[in-house]
């Protein structure tokens, strides 16, 4: 595999520490990684950011009143999330990495969750050195490519992970990944005390997936039509048929693997569909970020223009709240 070192300016990365983290990568790799996004990630590496108490501190309250506050319609991801990542943080000697995956229709807050635990670990938060996030499309397009990939991101895992004990990995996408990719970093995720003097217990691995949506979407619809509230699901209530659901889904990256096989996955995470009164409380907090005084009756008449399932009952939003941002800017 052909090694390519990597120029920003006049400066070569060169040195041993950064070719241990940051080698070998493609060029193919390079560019699924963003060179915008990795820039920053370098500029914070050489200049900045270091693996200690200084850019690395968790903020439990932090996370708390996020989820609380910014995530809505999700009572069963936030509690899971909260408590699952705060015990990991507060392990001063953890058997093995925290292994989250989240499973939900688009626009149901997985990538926002991710982002929210990285701004409440990392001082830079997504744009910390020490978070790697791939995108399945973007990543590992090819399946011609396959064992490439599994090579490379095996060696960008160690090699990150030698630099810094406590990184995070967020593969999103896994429902477009080939399956037998995710395997590759299978030892990475056991609990081993180190392979080959790399300990990596202290790392974060998030998957994000679509594969299950229709399950989760379905407890949740039966709920809805025995008249039970939707806040009294819980996590017993959809994760062991969740997961069963995405080990045999053959459009899954997490197809037969065998990090569900060995049970390496700490929690498959439920993301429930939004309903109505969900998409208003995105609508008015989105209106907020854009500086914008919120307004019920412009987030209402968006909200109603919105196309929701199923068919007959109406009660889901198709995209969750991944278009509103575009939406209100008509609307406003």
């Amino acid at each position: 595999m052909r090694v390519t070192y990597i120029m920003f300016g006049y400066y070569v990365l060169i040195s041993s520490v950064l070719v241990n983290a940051f080698e070998p990568i493609s060029t193919t790799f390079v560019v699924g990684l963003g060179v915008a996004a990795l820039g920053r990630k370098m500029y914070n590496y050489l200049y900045d950011e270091s693996c200690d108490s200084k850019w690395i501190a968790f903020n439990s309250t932090g996370l708390e009143v996020a989820l609380d506050q910014k995530l809505f319609g999700q009572h069963v991801a936030s509690r899971v999330v909260q408590k699952a990542v705060t015990g990991f943080m507060n392990n001063k000697n953890p058997k093995k990495p925290l292994v989250l995956s989240l499973h939900g229709w688009t626009g149901t807050g997985k990538n926002f969750v991710s982002q929210l635990i990285a701004e409440n670990i990392y001082k830079e938060g997504m744009a910390s050195s020490f978070v790697h996030q791939f995108v399945s499309t973007a990543h590992f397009p090819h399946l011609s490519q396959l064992e490439n990939y599994k090579s490379q991101l095996q060696q960008w895992i160690k090699g990150n992970v030698t630099n810094c004990p406590r990184s995070m990995f967020i593969f999103d996408e896994m429902d477009k990944m080939h399956p037998g990719l995710i395997d590759c970093i299978k030892p990475y995720l056991d609990y081993y005390e180190n392979l080959n003097g790399v300990s990596y217990r202290q790392a974060i691995f998030i998957f994000l997936s679509n594969a299950g949506g229709e399950h989760i979407t379905q407890v949740a619809l039966d709920f809805w039509k025995a008249g039970r509230d939707r806040e009294e699901m819980k996590l017993h209530d959809l994760e062991p048929s969740l997961s069963l659901s995405v080990f045999n889904n053959k459009q899954s990256g997490l197809w037969h693997t065998s990090l569900i096989d060995k049970n390496l996955v700490d929690f498959f995470v439920p993301f429930l569909p939004l309903e109505y009164r969900h998409v208003l409380l995105c609508g008015m907090a989105e209106m907020a970020a854009k500086g914008l005084k919120p307004d019920q009756d412009v987030v209402d008449q968006m909200a109603r223009d919105l196309v929701y399932f199923p068919k007959s009952e109406k009660i889901f939003s198709g995209k969750g709240c991944k278009t509103i941002g575009g939406k209100l800017d008509y609307y406003t």
